[in-house]
């Protein structure tokens, strides 16, 4: 089963790591399906039955998005207001139509690592900044899994450093679909 890749980038042209790793993904369309939101509604106008059916044809659902005022950018919060629907994902005798589905994040933040820490600038963790998604795909009962995420960006746009994520991204969903090895849940510069 393939695995879909829901990529929420308002700007993606002029992103770095976003569109590289979409240019990646897209090299494997057996295995991956790619759904860009603002490409898909740049009037911000959500088919609700189309993402559903799309949701429901996959087993791994991967939400892809840079890290945009500690949550996501806007079109990811109204898709999921728009689309994640009583009586068709949650609902005291209907709906659960994503149970069991493993549900992932993949976030690209600017800054390093150690600035998301209860000594850092920030306070919180990027897992703890990151709890509401993991409430929601819990309360769904989805499986959620834990966040790739891909920090500093911002110290070092290189294309080095932008193609040292790419080979991470990808083991991340070979783990996540259970043909790779034990997933990383954040990468940071290491030298």
């Amino acid at each position: 089963m393939k695995t879909l890749i829901i990529v929420t980038h308002p700007e993606i042209e002029t992103s770095v790591i976003n569109k590289r790793w979409i240019e990646e993904l897209e090299k494997n369309p057996e295995k991956y399906t790619v759904h860009q939101l603002y490409k898909a509604y740049p009037d911000g106008k959500i088919n609700v039955a189309k993402e559903q059916e799309l949701m429901e044809s996959h087993d791994n659902i991967v939400f892809q998005f840079p890290f945009y005022w500690f949550s996501s950018p806007p079109l990811l919060k109204q898709w999921l207001d728009e689309v994640i629907l009583y009586g068709w994902a949650y609902g005291s005798n209907s709906g659960f139509k994503l149970a069991g589905k493993k549900m992932a994040l993949a976030v690209t933040a600017g800054i390093d690592e150690d600035v998301y820490s209860a000594s850092g600038k920030y306070k919180y963790t990027m897992k703890e900044l990151l709890r509401p998604y993991e409430l929601t795909f819990e309360y769904i009962k989805a499986q959620y899994e834990d966040p790739f995420v891909y920090y500093g960006i911002e110290r070092n746009p290189s294309e080095e450093w932008i193609e040292r994520s790419v080979p991470m991204y990808l083991e991340f969903l070979e783990a996540l679909s259970g043909q790779g090895k034990l997933a990383l849940d954040s990468c940071q510069d290491s030298l």
